[in-house]
């Protein structure tokens, strides 16, 4: 029987410091070829961090528009394989078939987002206009931001993992974590549908910069707010800009940078978090 990897290994290494070797030990993340698999046939190999797998699989399935709902998805497994991990879905009615009648195959590294893409339309797809409208002062912002390293647990264990988290008022902070940007993201909005949220009330914290498919990607799930500790990429803001989405940039504990739609950001509301 073949296991499931663990998301990281303590592997050999030697360390030069301070004109000394010492031999010793390092937690390093692991990634996999995860494939995602719809009613036995695969649609898209990525590599990932073997962890989450089952919100990353309809997390994938929501933002790339195979779905519209977790209820599409009748069933899941996990199945680990000498080569990777298959995750299979058997997907309910005609959601399959329509599945079939767009089907590409993707195989994508943990830094690609985009990866397998037929025509240059796909890359600039049309997504959904965002129309939640929360407001939220600096104060939340720095609130999430404070919160986040609390949750990024491979990350502390290895420095090498991205996290996407969401922050809600009156709950805990929600983080999902992987090699890949765009997997963590994917594994959140899987947490979120599966746990019969929805991502119109609060901020999505992305430890990543902004590039034009986490953007998509969060207007897929209606998010209106998206943080992120790095600066966007132009065409990230345009997208952001004709989706309706707050985008911030740049998030420091003490300052940070509004792109599009600053309305939703009450930069006059210093001291209440909300």
């Amino acid at each position: 029987m073949t296991l499931l990897p663990p998301p990281s290994r303590r592997m050999n290494r030697v360390a030069w410091h301070a004109g000394a070797a010492q031999a010793g030990e390092r937690v390093l993340a692991e990634e996999t070829p995860v494939a995602l698999t719809y009613d036995g046939a695969t649609q898209a190999v990525m590599m990932a961090t073997p962890a989450d797998l089952e919100d990353f699989a309809v997390g994938f399935s929501l933002t790339e528009g195979f779905i519209g709902a977790p209820s599409d998805i009748s069933g899941v497994e996990i199945a680990p394989t000498p080569e990777g991990v298959d995750v299979r879905m058997w997907l309910r009615g005609d959601v399959g078939a329509a599945i079939v009648a767009r089907r590409r195959r993707l195989l994508g590294a943990s830094g690609c987002g985009m990866c397998g893409l037929e025509s240059l339309a796909e890359a600039n797809r049309a997504v959904p206009v965002v129309t939640a409208e929360p407001r939220f002062g600096p104060a939340s912002l720095a609130a999430a931001l404070t919160l986040l390293p609390a949750g990024q647990i491979l990350n502390r264990q290895t420095r090498a993992v991205h996290a996407a988290s969401f922050w809600q008022p009156g709950h805990a902070l929600l983080v999902r974590e992987d090699v890949g940007r765009h997997n963590a993201l994917d594994k959140l909005a899987g947490a979120l549908a599966r746990g019969g949220r929805n991502a119109a009330g609060g901020i999505l914290l992305l430890s990543s910069r902004i590039s034009v498919e986490m953007v998509q990607k969060a207007a897929m799930i209606g998010a209106p707010v998206i943080v992120a500790v790095s600066a966007p990429t132009a065409l990230a803001v345009r997208t952001a800009e004709a989706a309706r989405i707050t985008l911030v940039g740049v998030a420091r504990e003490d300052g940070f940078e509004i792109f599009t739609h600053a309305s939703r950001i009450d930069i006059e509301a210093q001291n209440h978090v909300g």
